[in-house]
């Protein structure tokens, strides 16, 4: 009890004591405060009023670095939209919308750094105030830059976002700084701007739909297919290769000449995309298992084809069409391998030759 109430108080006092913007000199403005320093001990040593002059413009000069800093930095609002579509292992394009909300002055110089949760296991409890998470704690996903943002106007700006691993993406905040307006100190803050996006498996490009077979080992992504009914729609002449069952005699003999049924598939083909879950002793790894189902899948669909994905565990039926996409790369986007389907499993014939053994 007594360590959770001391938890709790020095959470409340590093949230009042933290600053609302973070400054940071940059090189030029090291120099300048050595400048300064220098300047202030000359005229304190030598009572020179000629040195006194140049010190008060020197800070004056600071003064007024902060104060055309904060202008560009308070009335500053960041809207993010994402893809509905975000694939691992390549760009996606996320907008940013940089708005000012000042009536009469404007923002220069804005950076805006889009930061995300870290995807370290360990940084559970690290959210319990966001104002009490550290920079070096949120990896920055894109930047953008807006030279300026005029009085109640809004500058669009976009980035590419390049996730490395497929699954949750949790944004956390905006990192907002600038350099104006002489650019001897970074000045920043941060906007609370929660968001996630659902990271689809990376897709390999294929010229051509994969080899259909139903016979792959099932620790690799196979396809099977069915053949649908089809309708008679009308007649046209024999050509060579064309089946004689599809011959239509009737028409043939009165006519002297071959004709053959045209036919309509009254069904799509079916496409089964095999995903195996299973922690097996495969030359695959489980991530590239993934990555060529879901460019199956993207490849069946396209083609037209009503596609399906079986796992070790569930079955999840064909269909067509982007909805049928959507979830099935929702599903491949958080699937993982089922380590625990061969805990304590043991392999035929393992008792009759132990007991053997012992014999």
């Amino acid at each position: 009890m007594f360590g959770a109430d001391a938890q709790q108080w020095n959470k409340r006092i590093r949230l009042f004591l933290r600053a609302p913007r973070r400054l940071r000199p940059t090189r030029a403005g090291w120099m300048f405060l050595l400048i300064n320093l220098g300047v202030g001990f000359a005229a304190l040593n030598t009572g020179n009023n000629l040195l006194y002059l140049v010190l008060s413009l020197l800070l004056a000069f600071l003064t007024l670095s902060g104060l055309l800093s904060e202008s560009a930095l308070r009335g500053i609002e960041i809207r993010r939209t994402l893809s509905s579509e975000i694939y691992a292992g390549t760009d996606n394009p996320v907008l940013l919308e940089v708005r000012n909300f000042q009536r009469k002055v404007p923002a220069f110089a804005i950076v805006v750094e889009d930061r995300c949760r870290s995807p370290r296991p360990d940084d559970v409890g690290l959210e319990d105030d966001w104002r009490l998470t550290s920079d070096r704690d949120l990896p920055v996903m894109g930047r953008v830059f807006a030279l300026r943002v005029g009085p109640e106007c809004t500058e669009v700006r976009t980035y590419a976002l390049h996730p490395e691993l497929r699954g949750e993406l949790r944004f956390h905040s905006f990192r907002v700084s600038t350099r104006f307006p002489f650019g001897l100190f970074l000045k920043s803050r941060t906007i609370h701007a929660p968001d996630t996006a659902l990271v689809f498996p990376e897709i390999e490009h294929m010229q051509t739909a994969p080899p259909i077979s139903g016979g792959e080992s099932s620790s690799e992504a196979s396809a099977q297919s069915q053949a649908g009914g089809s309708d008679i729609t009308g007649l046209r002449e024999w050509e060579p290769g064309d089946s004689l069952g599809r011959v239509h005699w009737r028409s043939s003999l009165r006519r002297d000449h071959l004709f053959v049924r045209t036919q309509q598939e009254d069904q799509q083909a079916e496409i089964e995309v095999r995903l195996s879950t299973r922690d097996t002793a495969s030359r695959d790894p489980f991530e590239d298992r993934v990555n060529r189902a879901a460019s199956q899948i993207v490849c069946h669909l396209a083609a037209g084809l009503r596609v399906g994905l079986v796992t070790d565990s569930q079955h999840l039926h064909a269909e067509a069409g982007d909805a049928q996409g959507l979830r099935l790369l929702s599903f491949l986007a958080r699937v993982r391998a089922d380590t625990a389907t061969h805990t304590g499993v043991r392999a035929p014939g393992a008792k009759r030759e132990k007991q053997a053994l012992r014999a």
